[in-house]
């Protein structure tokens, strides 16, 4: 949390000044920073000299807090805050140890009073925000952070430009800020503000860039870096945030954002015993954060802690009923099962008119799974239906776009491309990519792999796209080539340095000195010619599963992130369609290049399918790949509970309870080109 300022001069008890009070105060203010103990001894001298001084008794109600006694703290703030109803540092100050305390309502409330007091405090609305995203509330916080910003600055230009951000009207803060920077282009205050506004907007990767340079010119601009580790996490970059949030934690080791945003942070790179050590830690002193409780519920979830995580999903809901990605996040465990009153409890919360979207979402998917369970398909294709219009409406896809970068890839990657480009790439053998759509046994496939001793597996890697990304915005000029026609021209060192860089920025999800690893991201099958081309020696194994069975999976899931082609029937069938002709195209191009498993014959003959699999590998069959249920490792897909436990073949053709509703999926298949090449059923 921010440190406090300097506060005005005291006065005695008679009100009026006393100089030598005055510096003895001020003497214990600056202690608070260096050390706390000392402060709270000082000031505990001069209140046997001048009882209750406000001042004195701020400082000493801070220092309180700062040695480690946040309930002392709040009994003396208070009483302050009582006694002061118009001192805004004392709300302040009392939301500083609300919060501590773990109390985040009180601590919210405080807070709020404080900003209404003083609009000018900007500590108080940049701690506030954090309370408020903690609590889930992006839309408040945003607007204290835009506060926050306001606050911190004193230059008519930069308020003009804080008003319109705090007003939402990012074109004309934007406008504001461009011209600002014109003038003054090393204004890292305005720089900061440019990249709040591109956040808002959901340019993150301008914001980066200018959060960058701005702590570039400004190393110790503590907000920037926050900022800056904030959005390099929203981009799924959390090994290059770790370091500025551990950056920030020197300077605050208590600050609970910060060790949220860490503890998010490690477990999306796999490091799931300090990411739960962290929540743990955080939670003792936020134990009424439902959000907190939710992300410690993900870490305990991929780590395997079943039970762990259903009591910390089920806390997370006691604390926010109408929180639907908890419910979710419960239904999501797909066997866990629910009971009548858990139903109820959901249907009534749809019904509050006041539910935010995302929200309403999270719980039809919820109701629909739970309905599924209660083999009531007609209500539960109604709910996940009604999730994934309302998902639908909340994220832009464009399924014109994906069919124009298939017909790109396919016209570009020729077999003559890769006869003249034959002897570059990076060597390294190590990537087992496993692709194909979300939902089509690939977390099967890379569990039978991991149980084998020369392989490990990892997670879905964000790198193949962002290698993708980074070659097509090389260029500025609209007339430059982009992704894939650059790589014509690209020179065989850079193209080996790609592959270079592939293995370099996934080393931090590895843990073991296994030779082979897996990458499972399944929409990697849209860069299958760039992995060729970049990683030549890798392995690329085709998951593939009945074409109803998977598209009507992926339908009924709500996914964390990405896959915004599976919220809408038709564009479903349309990214298959396209999925299924890159496959073909490269099975001309490139003869043998790819193994496929199609999971229907996985699961009627587990172990020549995994032989078959294990050889395309050039590995010897192990039998434990056969009892892969067995290998302990976190699995952080929609399957981790699944491929916990042998094989099931019930479920393959449970898609067929749903099929009166499923018109407009198979009409999209048959219409596309897909469908001639891999028919309606195996």
């Amino acid at each position: 949390m921010p440190s406090p300022t300097s506060a005005a001069a005291p006065e005695g008890a008679s009100g009026a000044p006393t100089g030598s009070v005055a510096a003895a105060l001020a003497h214990a203010a600056r202690l608070l920073d260096r050390s706390p103990a000392l402060a709270l001894r000082q000031v505990q001298e001069i209140l046997g000299a001048v009882p209750n001084h406000p001042e004195a008794l701020l400082i000493l109600g801070i220092a309180h807090r700062r040695n480690g006694d946040p309930q002392e703290a709040t009994t003396i703030l208070a009483a302050l805050a009582l006694a002061q109803p118009k001192s805004a540092r004392a709300r302040y100050e009392l939301g500083l140890a609300h919060a501590a305390l773990g109390d985040d309502p009180a601590a919210i409330a405080a807070l709020r009073q404080a900003v209404a007091l003083n609009p000018a405090i900007s500590a108080a609305w940049r701690t506030l925000g954090d309370m408020l995203t903690l609590a889930g509330d992006t839309d408040a916080a945003d607007e204290a952070y835009a506060a926050h910003i306001r606050g911190a600055v004193n230059d008519p230009a930069l308020m003009r430009a804080a008003d319109a951000l705090c007003a939402g009207n990012l074109p004309a803060a934007e406008r504001l800020l461009r011209d600002r920077l014109k003038i003054a282009p090393t204004d890292v205050a305005a720089i900061r503000m440019l990249a709040e506004t591109g956040t808002r907007l959901g340019r993150y990767e301008d914001a980066e860039k200018l959060l960058a340079r701005a702590l570039e010119l400004a190393p110790s601009f503590t907000a920037a870096r926050h900022n800056y580790a904030i959005v390099l996490f929203r981009q799924r970059k959390a090994a290059e945030a770790i370091p500025h949030i551990e950056r920030l934690l020197a300077q605050e080791p208590r600050d609970t954002s910060y060790r949220n945003l860490l503890a998010a942070c490690l477990a999306t790179i796999g490091e799931y015993a300090r990411s739960i050590e962290l929540y743990e830690g955080v939670l003792k002193q936020q134990p009424k954060q439902p959000k907190i409780w939710l992300g410690y519920g993900h870490a305990l979830k991929t780590a395997g802690r079943r039970p762990d995580s259903v009591r910390a999903y089920r806390r997370s809901i006691d604390l926010a009923p109408a929180m639907g990605e908890a419910w979710w996040s419960l239904a999501n465990l797909k066997n866990e099962p629910f009971s009548a009153g858990d139903i109820e409890a959901m249907r009534a919360q749809l019904q509050n008119p006041r539910l935010s979207v995302e929200d309403r979402f999270h719980l039809h998917y919820a109701l629909g799974r739970a309905l599924e369970e209660a083999g009531d398909y007609g209500d539960s294709f109604t709910h996940y239906a009604a999730g994934a219009k309302l998902r639908r409406g909340e994220i832009a896809y464009n399924a014109d776009e994906t069919s124009a970068l298939t017909r790109r890839a396919i016209e570009f990657f020729t077999p003559e491309f890769f006869a003249t480009h034959a002897a570059g790439g990076h060597p390294d053998p190590a990537p087992i990519f496993i692709i194909g759509l979300p939902r089509a046994g690939s977390t099967l496939i890379e569990q039978i792999l991991s149980s084998h001793s020369a392989i490990e597996g990892t997670m879905e890697l964000p790198e193949i796209a962002n290698i993708a990304r980074f070659i097509g915005n090389r260029n500025d000029s609209q007339t430059a080539p982009t992704y894939p026609e650059c790589l014509a021209t690209m020179p065989p060192d850079k193209i080996a340095a790609l592959g270079a860089r592939f293995i370099d920025r996934t080393r931090i999800y590895r843990k073991t000195d296994k030779p082979l690893f897996i990458d499972k991201m399944p929409n990697n099958w849209a860069h299958i010619g760039l992995i060729h081309l970049i990683l030549p020696h890798a392995k690329i194994i085709d998951a593939r599963r009945h074409p109803m069975a998977t598209c009507f999976s992926a339908f009924k899931q709500h996914f964390a992130r990405g896959q915004n082609f599976s919220y809408d029937l038709t564009e479903l069938g349309r990214y298959y369609n396209d999925y299924v002709a890159m496959l073909h195209h490269f099975d001309t191009a490139l003869p043998g290049r790819i193994h496929r498993v199609q999971y229907e014959t996985m699961v009627a003959n587990t172990e020549t399918e995994t032989q078959n699999l294990l050889a395309y590998c050039n590995l010897p069959f192990e039998p434990a790949c056969l009892r892969f249920w067995e290998t302990d490792r976190p699995v952080r897909t929609a399957s981790s509970e699944q491929v916990r436990q042998p094989i099931f073949r019930e479920g393959l053709d449970h898609w067929r309870n749903y099929a009166p509703w499923l018109g407009t999926l198979e009409k999209a298949l048959k219409e596309g080109q897909g469908s001639a090449l891999d028919p309606l059923g195996p």
